[in-house]
């Protein structure tokens, strides 16, 4: 949490909107997230919405090709990866509150249309929706400082128009220094070397067109700008050339804080706001994050990611929460990534090669057997292993199968007439119809057996941890699955949370998604145990120096 400053809450929350030109994926969330880590470093509260334009009402039922990973909040709420980056850059638990989209909006205007709210009148975009979106962001903002507001896409898509039209009627209801509009945008290069601003300048007139001046440019592009591209770009879009930043690439996301410090976006936001005399003073900033993602490593350690989603961002929290216990250890963690279905083929030298495994969650019957021989290797060859959702299901498949001769195990998800469903549908799950929104989803607390692995790793009897999942350890098979060294040391009522096996360096599983809530400068206990698992191996393929 930063230190307190003077800031008078009752002056309410400054604003500031980002949004995005030329192309979508430029990192706009990113760059707001960065923003918001440093003026958070100066003491300030700050928190963030997301609004996304698409016409489903949450992220819950998209596919992982097409959007990443599905990201959920302490509130159940399943909403775009990029609130998970806003949760690890500004280490704050949100709420679904904090995503605004299309359907969301849609979806309550008309639910208020039909219970007579709106006394007869013709219900429109302008003022109903636009209305709606206002309210939305403002009660997200509610207790904050500062408020971040990403709009996702790009300026000009159809699916948007609503959005900025909101903050355009936004903007003149706010006081100048309470608002600031923020536009990234791309500055490729040319074949010749030169940094090209035509691409900002259009998205900037499309801006402008829609009745939106922004205030502070943010250019993307592989180097830093030129001063002379900078002043370019401020005059043809008119905007101080002190109001142009650059936002390069960087060999880590978690460097973009101190990239856009050194161009000093966050004293100009300040100045902008005149929140400078409210900030803490500079030599009183945490140095924290700096500190942490700017260390000397001593070494590196490969793990095999065994999913069956070919997308890094499919993965993203997982990849991020490897990182944070990477920090941890002071080691660099190496993802390999190992496809579930062709692992026959083309990727058992990876599990081969990896100090450690993980197996991730999922849905859907494909890709399950490949899963299941990845955790057989790690049992069998005393691997560090770690399962998440579908992989602490299937690593229960896999001990009943071959350690219990089980013949045919299997969840009932894969296999409807599998003679053992040791992963059986939840009893509140059988009369469900609709899809979205309907798992057992959130924070749910954890009870955890004293003097376990699990234990050890939270240093506590118990742990809150988010969930996502329609099928669990069917509660006729606990007695078979635990004679053997097999211990379930984690419950939640009748609910099998957490699974350890005794007779091994490392084989540890959980129900739930520990990478939700793992954060760089708090790595989460299961990912760490991992490591430390992989850094203890005698034959550990690391390069660890002193």
């Amino acid at each position: 949490m930063p230190k307190e400053t003077g800031y008078d809450p009752s002056l309410g929350s400054k604003f500031v909107f980002v949004t995005g030109g030329v192309m979508s994926g430029l990192g706009k969330g990113i760059t707001a997230a960065s923003l918001g880590r440093l003026l958070s470093n100066a003491g300030f509260d700050v928190t963030a919405v997301k609004i996304d334009p698409y016409l489903n009402v949450d992220a819950g039922t998209m596919n992982p090709y097409q959007h990443g990973e599905v990201y959920v909040l302490k509130d159940g709420g399943e909403v775009d990866l990029d609130l998970g980056n806003y949760e690890r850059f500004l280490d704050v638990d949100m709420t679904s509150d904090h995503n605004v989209t299309t359907g969301k909006v849609y979806q309550h205007v008309i639910e208020r249309e039909r219970a007579g709210d709106y006394l007869g009148k013709t219900v429109q975009i302008i003022p109903h929706v636009t209305d709606d979106i206002k309210r939305r962001v403002r009660e997200a903002a509610e207790g904050s400082d500062v408020c971040i507001v990403e709009v996702g896409g790009t300026v000009g898509d159809i699916e948007g128009m609503q959005f900025l039209e909101a903050l355009r009627q936004f903007s003149h209801e706010q006081d100048d220094e309470d608002i600031l509009f923020a536009h990234v945008t791309l500055v490729p290069y040319s074949k010749n070397g030169e940094q090209k601003t035509k691409p900002t300048q259009h998205s900037v007139k499309e801006l402008r067109s829609i009745g939106l001046q922004p205030d502070i440019l943010v250019g993307r592009c592989e180097d830093r700008l030129d001063p002379d591209v900078k002043e370019k770009i401020a005059l043809f879009c008119d905007v101080p050339t002190d109001a142009v930043f650059s936002n390069p690439d960087v060999e880590d996301v978690y460097h973009v804080p101190l990239t856009v410090e050194e161009e000093g976006l966050d004293q100009y936001v300040m100045e902008r706001f005149d929140l400078v005399d409210e900030a803490l003073p500079y030599e009183e900033r945490s140095t924290e994050w700096r500190d942490l993602v700017t260390q000397d490593r001593t070494g590196e350690v490969d793990v095999a990611l065994v999913g069956k989603y070919a997308l890094e961002d499919a993965y993203m929290s997982i990849h991020e929460a490897l990182k944070h216990a990477g920090l941890e250890k002071n080691v660099d963690v190496n993802v390999l990534w190992v496809d579930s279905e062709e692992m026959h083929d083309h990727h058992e030298q990876r599990l081969e090669d990896a100090d450690g495994i993980v197996v991730p969650g999922g849905f859907g019957s494909r890709g399950t057997e490949g899963k299941i021989e990845a955790i057989r290797y790690a049992r069998e060859n005393d691997v560090p292993f770690l399962g998440l959702c579908l992989g602490f299901q299937m690593a229960v498949v896999e001990y009943a199968r071959n350690v219990l001769g089980m013949e045919g195990a299997h969840s009932a998800e894969v296999d409807e007439d599998t003679p053992f469903p040791v992963i059986d549908l939840l009893p509140e799950q059988y009369d469900l119809e609709d899809l979205g929104g309907t798992m057992r989803l959130g924070a749910h607390e954890t009870d955890i057996q004293p003097g376990t692995l699990a234990a050890e790793l939270y240093g506590d009897t118990s742990c809150t941890e988010r969930h996502r999942h329609r099928y669990e350890v069917n509660p006729e098979y606990i007695d078979d699955l635990t004679t053997d060294g097999l211990t379930f040391s984690g419950k939640a009522g009748n609910r099998m949370e957490i699974v350890e096996y005794d007779d091994h360096p490392f084989f540890f599983g959980t129900q739930f998604h520990p990478e939700f809530r793992s954060r760089p400068t708090r790595a989460s206990p299961p990912f760490v145990g991992l490591l430390d698992a992989v850094l203890d191996r005698p034959d550990a393929r690391t390069e660890v120096t002193n």
